[in-house]
């Protein structure tokens, strides 16, 4: 007699990321997208406050009270609570309570980038997918010697782009002209900083 698998026995969901981006459509980036339900924190408005004892490293590493979250669902449960308030301060926001959190560069790592159709999809090191566009705009930092790309992810937080997607950027933009420039959600964003 076979056993069931021991995830099944403990009664654990297994989480499964999405496959990777090169193999996905347009269509199945949308649906992973929705797929992600997020909390609605743009509806609450706790007036408790408090420290997180957190930090968000710029490397991508979570850290609580100085030891890192070595757990990935965690990670992706906080991240869905995050929130950047127009003074620039970071919270985990949830329907009773605001912690502070401590974020170095940004909240996110994008960990790749394809090219599908006529938009550029993003992963993140959480396995959230993200179409660049009007409201998921680029941004380039920094100075030539040292630049650095940012999207937008969601209420102000963003994703700094690791070298390895920097690159397979740079390369998809070199692939369409020499400007320097992408287009994505009918916007077009320049990877060369101001």
């Amino acid at each position: 007699m076979a056993l069931p698998p021991l995830p099944s026995v403990l009664g654990i969901m297994v989480y499964t990321p999405p496959p990777e981006l090169a193999g996905m459509s347009l269509a199945d980036i949308a649906e992973a997208v929705a797929e992600r339900r997020l909390p609605p924190i743009e509806q609450w408005s706790p007036e408790n406050t408090d420290d997180s004892h957190m930090v968000i490293r710029a490397d991508g590493t979570w850290l609580h009270d100085g030891s890192e979250i070595t757990r990935p669902a965690m990670v992706r449960t906080f991240s869905g609570l995050l929130n950047r308030e127009e003074d620039g301060s970071y919270w985990l926001v949830v329907p009773y309570q605001k912690l502070s959190i401590e974020v170095e560069d940004a909240c996110f790592i994008a960990t790749d980038v394809s090219r599908v159709d006529s938009d550029l999809a993003f992963r993140l090191n959480t396995d959230e997918l993200v179409v660049a566009g009007p409201d998921n705009a680029l941004r380039a930092e920094g100075d030539a010697e040292e630049p650095a790309l940012y999207l937008h992810v969601r209420r102000g937080c963003e994703a700094r782009l690791n070298r390895s997607t920097y690159e397979q950027l740079a390369q998809i933009a070199l692939a369409e002209g020499d400007d320097w420039t992408v287009t994505s959600g009918g916007e077009t964003f320049s990877l060369l900083p101001a």
